[in-house]
């Protein structure tokens, strides 16, 4: 990973960390995105003095405000000439539904409109380091989701688990529509469910299975197994040129029907850009 440059969102704990601290360590310029600059910073000395590599950078950014990643990304472009593996791992769940201040149900802004605005505000960027890669974390969660585009903000029937699926269908939808867009530019494109890792993640949800989860959570895969496949989609050299797939565990998996429906995908494309230029 010698000169490439690779930004990680989420990088401060869990799999997004140990991916950052993965690639800086590969010798990659590594760009951490973070939502609190403390516990950045925290992070990124750990990876430094353990990695032995400088070359890591700290920027600030929350994914409930669709401001702050256009912010992010004009910082991204103004500061470094290439872009050779974006990761998007910063994510949401909330049992109660909750509005950000943009206005939308925070699940799916924070799971999905924040993969697609940063994407998309760096696909210039992107196509013009080629070969790069888009390494989307979605989720098993998104089997038994259904996307109503009517409603993406679920005004009228939320649930926690609901919201989630929706938003990890729509990383499914989004990757595979950014793979078909993306032919022939030598960026590539793909997916993955990081298994259910033992992390923090599972502190907000409530009821029996809130319980249930964090019971059973020092039995749950440890971060390092949870990042593999991203780390592997990232930058292994045997995924060269793969792209529009989802991975779980460095093997590729069919997913929800409804995550095909290229009708469904083009929507969801449309939808998402007029919910990111409306702000």
């Amino acid at each position: 990973m010698n000169e490439k440059i690779c930004l990680v969102t989420g990088a401060n704990s869990g799999i997004g960390k140990v991916t950052a601290k993965t690639l800086a360590a590969g010798g990659a310029t590594v760009i951490m995105v973070c939502r609190n600059r403390d516990k950045g910073e925290a992070a990124r000395g750990e990876i430094v003095r353990e990695t032995r590599n400088e070359n890591v950078d700290l920027m600030i950014a929350d994914f409930s405000d669709l401001s702050q990643i256009r912010r992010l990304a004009a910082e991204v472009k103004a500061k470094y000439p290439r872009l050779h593996a974006l990761v998007n791992n910063a994510g949401a769940y909330n049992s109660k539904r909750k509005l950000t201040a943009d206005g939308y149900e925070t699940t799916f802004a924070v799971n999905h409109l924040g993969y697609f605005l940063l994407t998309v505000e760096l696909l210039d960027l992107l196509k013009s380091s080629a070969p790069a890669r888009v390494v989307n974390v979605s989720s098993e969660a998104h089997r038994s989701a259904h996307i109503n585009l009517d409603d993406p903000n679920l005004e009228n029937g939320y649930g926690g688990w609901k919201a989630y699926g929706q938003s990890k269908l729509a990383n499914a939808l989004f990757t595979y529509e950014l793979a078909r867009r993306l032919k022939g530019t030598g960026v590539t494109a793909n997916c993955m469910h990081p298994g259910v890792v033992g992390t923090g993640f599972f502190n907000k949800i409530g009821g029996l299975a809130g319980k249930f989860l964090r019971l059973i959570a020092p039995f749950m895969r440890t971060p390092e197994k949870g990042a593999d496949t991203i780390i592997w989609l990232a930058s292994a050299p045997e995924v060269e040129g793969i792209t529009g797939k989802y991975f779980v565990d460095r093997r590729e998996q069919a997913t929800n029907p409804e995550s095909y429906n290229t009708t469904i995908a083009a929507r969801l494309w449309e939808v998402s850009e007029r919910m990111c230029s409306s702000i």
